[in-house]
């Protein structure tokens, strides 16, 4: 069973009204890129706790979270109100299979991420170990408006590192910004216009990892799955890697 540690907030990151970022000091082992860690605070004398993906990379001294306020959730308006120097929890381990080691041999890999979802591919994005197994690693993440879309400093220094590997596609849904998609992933994916984008097909030699809004979750492994892709198992390979917190 996974013990709880004791961390301080080193920095916090107001993206928007709701959108935010910690950095936390904690005696933290060590995970896989893709991985998430539990996170609480003590509320009414109750330990309050939820999954995060961490953004950082292994090795790193700090561990990152990224996550939005939830009106009526109990942890995400408090985790909101913290600030350097205090007291955070961390479980001393991390889990999840949306990690680099768990795609089967293939060319491609896709990452499609909603909102927060897209705080695991950042942290995979950061690490060495895809760029050295894939041909072209696209991240396609979906915001609402554009102040939702986060990280852009980090993103636009993994495209001068990788710029013949790495595509990268953001879809505002909510407005028409130049140069990115007005349409849902799953729209982007139904009418061609995605991999339009990048040049690159979602076919049987590429993997899909998902992270984010459970209905786009859904909607595109149907999509997918009328392609001939299927969900991936270690007992049976396929094509498509979800991580979901619902």
């Amino acid at each position: 069973m996974a013990e709880w540690l004791t961390g301080r907030i080193v920095e916090k990151k107001r993206w928007n009204d709701r959108l935010f970022s910690l950095s936390i000091d904690c005696d933290f082992d060590t995970f896989e890129s893709g991985q998430f860690v539990r996170v609480a605070l003590d509320i009414d004398g109750e330990r309050i706790a939820r999954p995060y993906s961490l953004v950082n990379t292994p090795g790193d001294d700090l561990l990152e979270i990224y996550f939005n306020i939830v009106d009526e959730g109990p942890l995400t308006p408090k985790l909101a109100e913290l600030e350097q120097g205090d007291e955070i929890f961390v479980t001393d381990r991390a889990n999840g299979f949306l990690t680099v080691s768990e795609v089967p041999q293939c060319r491609h890999l896709w990452m499609l991420a909603t909102g927060t979802g897209v705080g695991p591919f950042l942290s995979i994005l950061k690490d060495q170990d895809a760029w050295q197994r894939f041909e072209k690693v696209v991240l396609a993440y979906s915001v609402r408006d554009l102040s939702e879309l986060a990280y852009q400093q980090q993103i636009a220094e993994i495209q001068q590192q990788w710029p013949q590997k790495f595509c990268f596609v953001p879809l505002v849904t909510r407005e028409k910004v130049d140069g990115m998609l007005n349409r849902r992933i799953t729209d982007s994916i139904d009418d061609d216009s995605l991999e339009r984008c990048t040049g690159v097909v979602i076919d049987e030699d590429s993997h899909v990892m998902m992270c984010g809004n459970s209905t786009m979750i859904s909607d595109v492994t149907e999509v997918l799955e009328k392609r001939g892709l299927r969900k991936h198992r270690r007992r049976e390979p396929g094509h498509i890697t979800t991580e979901k917190y619902h």
